[in-house]
């Protein structure tokens, strides 16, 4: 059972380190799907980040990302490499923390209420196959904390996801 109650009277560190070990936890296990383990891992970064409004995976297929799974407000279902935050830092392979969203040319809105995104490129053993993306109504909302522990949030999900299997 999930109790989000428990991480309410811990540091904004101590709530993220907390939430790399759940993750490991929902994640480890071998007979869950990888839809199973990315709905769970968007879940429990929806719950644990405060203050956005989306927050799920993009999967590469052929050319393109592919809507994984989400949560929050129906999303764009492919963005071409190469295109808004998502695409460029899956094409560039590095995170982005965009401040203001409607500064960054090419910018691509799902959610008209978003101002700020997170983008963390998925790569295991040199190959990409997705981003993490979060999406904020704050201007500014991410800072290197929310970018270092999804980062690692990343390095759990690659050890333990066969990406190479995904169907689509």
């Amino acid at each position: 059972m999930f109790d989000i109650a428990i991480f309410n009277n811990m540091s904004t560190e101590e709530k993220y380190e907390n939430m790399l070990a759940m993750l490991e936890g929902l994640v480890s296990d071998d007979s869950d799907s990888i839809i199973t383990k990315l709905a769970n891992a968007s879940a429990l970064i929806n719950a644990l980040i405060d203050r956005i409004n989306w927050c799920g995976f993009y999967l590469v297929k052929d050319d393109e990302l592919v809507l994984g799974p989400f949560q929050g407000l129906p999303a764009c279902t492919k963005i071409k490499i190469g295109h808004g935050v998502c695409g460029t830092a899956f094409k560039e392979r590095k995170t982005m923390r965009i401040e203001n969203v409607h500064c960054f040319e090419g910018h691509i809105a799902c959610d008209a209420a978003s101002n700020s995104e997170l983008v963390i490129p998925i790569i295991k053993n040199h190959k990409l196959y997705g981003v993490l993306d979060l999406d904020s109504a704050e201007t500014a909302r991410f800072t290197e904390i929310e970018e270092h522990y999804l980062e690692k949030s990343m390095e759990i999900l690659t050890k333990y996801i066969d990406f190479e299997n995904i169907l689509f």
